[in-house]
């Protein structure tokens, strides 16, 4: 089934682009990118690549592509870039922040004018204007140029992979609020994610796991945006708390060969 474009302005400052993709046994896994209209507007990740998208097309029902001052890659994965070329030829004057890693995995795809990438690693900041911009490494992660975004002028976190979770359904998984999910089934589902997305996390000690969640939980943030789950807003103390049993929770493996020739028995003609 194919995603489809929902412009969303979950804040005065933030535009939520949700797409998502059908993952056999897993659901619907939301995957947005997003638009901070700072005085120079910020696109966060530009969306998967499939040939169906048009992510230029979709970013500007809700901002002008020619007035896109930085693209924030929060990391290379291709769900994440799927738009970026595009939108780099639509844009002008914009620049990629990314990392020195993230900049050289998609130079092995196609090199990125080194004139239009600006470096910048977790605890650097970037002036956007009319806000300062600060990068942050989020406490799961599926890439090692993960930088997500604190705005400390709104109290908004974009954290990337981070707190995502494959839902149920298409309109949840493209929903204006996570609080349009069932909030149990919320909490099992990014538990599930984070052991899909992270499974170097049950390798971790719990102790220095929760440690690591400390800065963002004292930064407190009013919404969260994570790039796997709708927008997450209100107060974050759930999600943090969620996130602290994800080393103790069992391990996904996914379905083998067996299980993969049975699910295409089901699409044979009887």
């Amino acid at each position: 089934m194919r995603g489809i474009y929902a412009h969303l302005r979950a804040s005065q400052d933030v535009s939520v682009l949700a797409d998502y993709l059908e993952v056999p046994g897993l659901g619907f896994l939301p995957v947005n990118a997003f638009v901070i209209h700072a005085a120079q507007p910020v696109v966060v990740d530009t969306g998967l690549g499939l040939p169906d998208r048009d992510f230029v097309a979709a970013l500007a029902e809700v901002i002008d592509p020619a007035d896109v001052a930085w693209i924030w890659l929060t990391h290379p994965d291709r769900d994440h870039t799927g738009g970026l070329f595009a939108l780099l030829d639509a844009a002008p004057h914009a620049r990629v922040v990314t990392t020195f890693v993230g900049a050289g995995v998609m130079s092995a795809e196609r090199p990125l004018p080194l004139d239009r990438i600006y470096l910048l690693n977790p605890g650097q900041s970037l002036e956007a204007g009319d806000r300062r911009l600060t990068g942050f490494r989020p406490p799961l992660f599926d890439n090692p140029a993960t930088v997500g975004v604190l705005d400390t002028s709104t109290g908004t976190c974009l954290s990337s992979d981070c707190f995502g979770a494959p839902l149920p359904t298409a309109d949840l998984a493209t929903a204006r609020d996570a609080a349009a999910a069932d909030q149990d089934d919320l909490r099992a589902a990014q538990l599930l994610w984070a052991t899909v997305d992270s499974p170097w996390m049950h390798a971790v000690d719990p102790a220095k796991f929760a440690a690591s969640l400390a800065p963002l939980r004292d930064f407190a943030p009013c919404a969260i945006y994570s790039t796997h789950s709708p927008p997450l807003t209100g107060d974050s103390a759930a999600v943090f708390d969620t996130l602290l049993g994800a080393p103790q929770a069992s391990p996904f493996t996914g379905p083998d060969q067996a299980a993969l020739e049975a699910m295409l028995r089901q699409f044979e003609p009887a």
